[in-house]
């Protein structure tokens, strides 16, 4: 076995020490006058190898700390627990550019997520900071004081900890420092009033106020309960007009600001059949003779395939001129644009609108949403004695229990009907006296 070198650590000689053995190693002719002393100022470089026998160094000010150093590397080359320090040193967003590449997800609206998480919070903040320099401390304090908003810590606390807890796997750090950093904002709670979908007649005054064209999608929403982007992505050959159903294989999701088709709905449960009244096969029958859709059945490889949706709007198939070129517009709906043209100024015209503000991150959006009709589905379905089990099928929910938390809600005169069944017999109980 070879012996441990008796000069490690080894005193640098330095050019600004006035030493005997600095003077010797850098003479005053050449660097200048310097001050006699005894003792040498020169930093300690501890010299050792590491697991894969690579020689390296690290200098100190004091021989006490590169002695403590060389101890903890030798036990950590011995014990196989060893991280090179130079790999902990990229930045967190070079560290980024390699590791998002091989965990960028498939599904747009999660991949738009995890990047909105980077850009707007993890970049601006620990973008230059180097890997081996994040300490739990400081992104717990960042986590309390600039992070808004429950939901937006989850995200991203959930980002930013696998993209450590990959660095660590990656033998970059010793351990990931957002292993204990915890949510501190409170989830939101919203009154009653806020979650309870409109009554029908409610609805009826909705729909009486929505333009027109646009009425058998808001009467297809009311029946059947679906999600945005499975009734604008529905698709004529899913669409069994005499058997009364819809087949929901595809959907349409918006890629910041571009319309792409999409295998697979929100769940795995999302693939179903929905049954639909006369009411939803009377709307799409509508939709269909004022606009004629294409009944071929394509693939998502594909593409778009606009001419083959049920719902569209009333300008497909019109060229326009778009950036000095004539194009075709595809009249496929969008969520934003149906929101803040239809149904925001439909929900404000007869007097419903609510416009509902989070304390904490200032963001607003309006009561009753078009996604109500799914709650109010389901609060429907429950009334009339409907398995929460038929619910969770018709809705596409993976658990039934969750139907239950999320999407029903108390009928109307609840309250009276609770207070008569406490209040019945009332003159019938009495105490009794129990030995």
């Amino acid at each position: 076995m070879p012996r441990r070198a008796q000069n490690n650590p080894r005193q640098l000689r330095s050019k600004s020490c006035g030493c005997q053995l600095c003077i010797e190693a850098y003479p005053p002719a050449e660097h200048g006058e310097r001050k006699r002393r005894r003792d040498c100022l020169g930093s300690w470089q501890a010299r050792y190898r590491d697991a894969e026998g690579q020689q390296k160094a690290k200098n100190f000010e004091k021989a006490k700390d590169a002695n403590a150093f060389l101890d903890k590397i030798r036990d950590a080359v011995r014990s196989g627990t060893y991280i090179d320090p130079k790999r902990g040193e990229i930045t967190l967003a070079a560290w980024w550019e390699e590791w998002w590449p091989g965990h960028e997800p498939a599904r747009p609206t999660t991949r738009n997520r995890k990047l909105s998480s980077w850009e707007c919070h993890i970049k601006p903040k620990w973008g230059r900071r180097k890997l081996n320099s994040i300490r739990h401390a400081e992104v717990q304090a960042w986590m309390r004081t600039e992070v808004k908003g429950h939901a937006t810590q989850v995200k991203v606390r959930e980002l930013f900890r696998a993209m450590m807890r990959d660095a660590a796997v990656d033998e970059r750090i010793q351990k990931n420092p957002l292993d204990s950093v915890t949510i501190t904002a409170a989830a939101p709670t919203k009154h009653p009033d806020e979650l309870r979908p409109p009554t029908e007649e409610q609805y009826a005054q909705i729909r009486e106020a929505i333009p027109s064209w646009y009425r058998p999608v808001v009467d297809f929403a009311h029946e059947t309960g679906m999600r945005w982007g499975e009734i604008i992505g529905l698709r004529a050959c899913y669409l069994d007009l005499e058997e009364q159903t819809a087949d929901v294989r595809h959907i349409l999701v918006d890629d910041r600001g571009t319309i792409l088709r999409q295998r697979m709905p929100k769940t795995v449960a999302g693939y179903r059949t929905v049954p639909l009244t006369v009411l939803a096969v009377d709307a799409a029958r509508l939709m269909l003779e004022r606009l004629p859709a294409s009944d071929r059945t394509t693939t998502v490889e594909d593409g778009l395939c606009p001419e083959e949706l049920v719902f569209r709007g009333p300008m497909a198939g019109e060229v326009r001129s778009l950036k000095g070129k004539p194009t075709m517009l595809d009249g496929v709906l969008r969520g934003n644009n149906f929101r803040r043209r239809i149904w925001i100024p439909a929900i404000k015209e007869v007097g419903l609108a609510r416009l509902i503000k989070d304390p904490e991150t200032g963001r607003e959006e309006y009561w009753p949403r078009m996604h109500d009709y799914r709650h109010a589905l389901a609060s429907r379905l429950h009334e009339r004695g409907v398995s929460e089990k038929d619910v969770q099928l018709m809705l596409g929910q993976e658990r039934g229990g969750r139907v239950t938390w999320l999407y029903t809600h108390g009928s109307e005169g609840a309250a009276d009907r609770v207070r008569q069944a406490l209040e019945a017999g009332g003159d019938s109980r009495h105490l009794r006296a129990v030995s």
